[in-house]
């Protein structure tokens, strides 16, 4: 007998409180309608829930009620004779079902009506009609262009070759369903589990061989809904049983027993799992029971390979002699008119479906054609378009490089100029020192007496600033030449605040224009060190400080150091009270050989490199705009925790 496909299979994902995504209280009425389909209460419990249904308009809920409707009538001759009157109350609930469910938009129902007068059919022995109503929705199908009916035909085909124990043919319907439900994008399909397929291409294969393990091995792994675990749980306790794995058949065996609809699936007779356990016990078993009562002959099968692998060699033997002799009585009681027709009608419906899958073919060859023929007739236009564009963009690109030309050649005219000026300002910058250097030295090289020890002392002085002064100069451009090349380094280690601040400024006092005091002022003397490179902040602080000194001429420059005006990193600052800077030039200071003075002295460079050198340290160096008490004041803001070692 062929066994009901599970509604389950059908359901989507768990919506509101139930795996139907209806409303619960009609989900509770279908459930009791479930439960008494073929008894005397149903028809009140789906009268309900039709009730309920259109109440809250729930379409799918109306929907299920015909579903239930035409599992009723089914059910009720399930395990009977049925009688032309009652196949015709089938007929006509069948086609209500599909009437509705396409009016309402869920297919799959209007497919699940096909299902379950198939399996009316069949179970009765009306074999031809089964066939020729596979015919009628293999053909709605493709009509409609339908991949899950297509796919739900396939299925149906494969119960039939099962049925009939042509398992060759089984198999290729098998395998042409799977292939579909691994190519569709249709969400009815993938809704559903193939476990069922891997479960029905495992019957194809001799009992406990690989290719049946493998198969079942997959219909566990593809289980979605509850009953598709059934179903394999069952498989699975025949594999575990021909493993003589006691505890792991028991816990399969359990699990599936559990589920009030097992039995209703025809997946197995209450007498299947009693035989096992009488095996696995030992206990005496009744071939002619076993084969009597077990309606699938793979069930047989199973029970027989079992019974050998626990050495019960006879059983085996005369559970394989009656099920061939069942196999031969069967085969006998059909007539031959009827087995040669129902070949035929099988053959036609191979050759039907090959047929279908010819014109499938040769319609997408002729659009292959078409798309060809389209696609040269374009190549060809694209090819003269492209010739043009590429001709438009020769052009623009021609263009865009002249321009390009014409701006580097002003870049290069811009840099020529810029070098000429730097060599006269050091020309001139160094000149100045070294001529002081050079007069004083001369000075002090005549005669004893020509000048007193004070005067001596003041021109060892000028030699000495002077000195320094040319030192700096040379600094800067060297400094400046290593940013350059990238052979600038910054080395981390710790340094401390208050140090480096003290010792910046008494790197840079000397540089004081007379009156003009110099002092620090932190924002706490608690010492506070941190990873810094020491010397490149030093480098800064002198150059900001010896900045600030060529500009103030009175009044006082101070050097502040905070840990809280920017939270995570040490703000130092150098104010002044010279003539400041306008703040439309706040960052024209910061390119090279920028001057606001050309009278002071210097390259232009040092503000340049202290912003350089900052920027490599993940800080910052900035003209503060905002300070309006007169002079400026620059702001050196560097990291507590510089980039290399975050």
């Amino acid at each position: 007998m062929v066994c009901i496909l599970a509604l389950a299979a059908l359901l989507p994902a768990v919506g509101q409180n139930n795996p139907y995504g209806i409303d619960d209280e009609c989900y509770r009425l279908f459930d009791q309608a479930e439960i008494s389909l073929g008894t005397d209460r149903f028809t009140a419990y789906n009268d309900s829930l039709l009730h309920r249904a259109l109440v809250v308009g729930d379409e799918k809920s109306e929907v299920l009620y015909y579903v239930e409707r035409l599992k009723h009538l089914t059910r009720l001759v399930q395990r009977k004779p049925t009688t032309p009157q009652h196949d015709k109350k089938i007929e006509t609930a069948r086609l209500e079902l599909m009437q509705i469910a396409e009016k309402k938009g869920f297919m799959q129902y209007y497919y699940y009506a096909y299902d379950l007068t198939f399996v009316h059919y069949y179970n009765h022995d009306m074999k031809i009609k089964a066939m020729d109503l596979i015919g009628v929705m293999q053909d709605d199908a493709y009509a409609r262009h339908d991949a899950y009916g297509v796919w739900n035909s396939q299925k149906f085909m494969t119960q039939l070759y099962l049925d009939r124990g042509d398992y060759i043919h089984a198999q290729q319907y098998i395998k042409r369903a799977l292939q579909i439900y691994e190519t569709t994008d249709d969400p009815l399909i993938k809704r559903q589990s193939p476990t069922r397929l891997y479960c029905d291409l495992s019957d194809t294969y001799p009992v406990n061989s690989d290719s049946m393990r493998i198969n079942i091995k997959k219909a566990s792994h593809y289980a979605k809904q509850h009953i598709d675990s059934v179903r394999a749980a069952f498989y699975t306790s025949v594999v575990h049983a021909l493993d003589k794995n006691a505890p792991a058949y028991r816990k399969s065996r359990d699990f599936a027993q559990q589920d009030k609809r097992f039995y209703t699936m025809n997946l197995a007779h209450p007498v299947f799992y009693k035989t096992i356990d009488a095996i696995m016990a030992g206990d005496p078993v009744d071939p002619s029971k076993v084969v009597d009562t077990l309606i699938t002959t793979r069930n047989v099968k199973f029970i027989a390979n079992i019974a050998e692998v626990y050495g019960f060699v006879e059983l085996s033997f005369e559970l394989e002699k009656k099920l061939v002799t069942r196999m031969e009585n069967r085969i006998a009681s059909i007539g031959a008119g009827n087995l040669a027709e129902m070949n035929a009608r099988m053959g036609n419906k191979e050759l039907s479906e090959d047929l279908h899958h010819t014109e499938a073919n040769l319609a997408k060859t002729l659009m292959i054609i078409a798309i060809l023929a389209s696609v040269i007739l374009l190549g060809a236009f694209l090819v003269v378009f492209n010739q043009m564009r590429a001709l438009r963009k020769r052009r623009i690109k021609d263009a865009k490089q002249i321009a390009e030309l014409q701006d580097a050649n002003e870049k290069v005219r811009l840099a020529n100029e810029a070098k000429t000026r730097f060599i006269q300002n050091m020309s001139h910058e160094v000149r100045t020192p070294l001529n002081a250097i050079v007069g004083f030295s001369q000075l002090l090289s005549l005669p004893d007496g020509s000048f007193s020890e004070e005067e001596k002392e003041e021109f060892s002085g000028h030699i000495v600033n002077n000195t320094k002064m040319l030192t700096m100069l040379l600094d800067d451009i060297l400094n400046a030449s290593a940013m350059d090349s990238g052979k600038y380094r910054i080395s981390i280690e710790e340094g401390e605040v208050h140090f480096m601040c003290k010792a910046a400024i008494s790197s840079a006092e000397h540089r004081l224009q007379p009156g003009v005091r110099l002092y620090y002022a932190p924002e706490s003397e608690e010492p506070f060190t941190f990873r810094t490179d020491p010397r490149r902040v030093q480098q800064i602080l002198i150059n900001l400080i010896t900045n600030a000194c060529k500009h103030t001429s009175q009044g006082e420059i101070c050097v502040s150091s905070s840990l809280t005006a920017n939270p995570g990193e040490v703000t130092f600052a150098v104010t002044d009270t010279g003539p400041g800077v306008p703040a439309e030039q706040a960052e024209a200071i910061f390119d090279r050989f920028t001057k606001l003075n050309e009278f002071v002295q210097g390259t232009g460079l040092g503000l340049s490199i202290c912003r350089d050198i900052a920027s490599r340290m993940g800080g910052r160096v900035f003209l503060d705009t905002t300070y309006d008490k007169g002079g400026a004041r620059f702001v050196f803001v560097v990291p507590v925790n510089p980039p290399e070692i975050q």
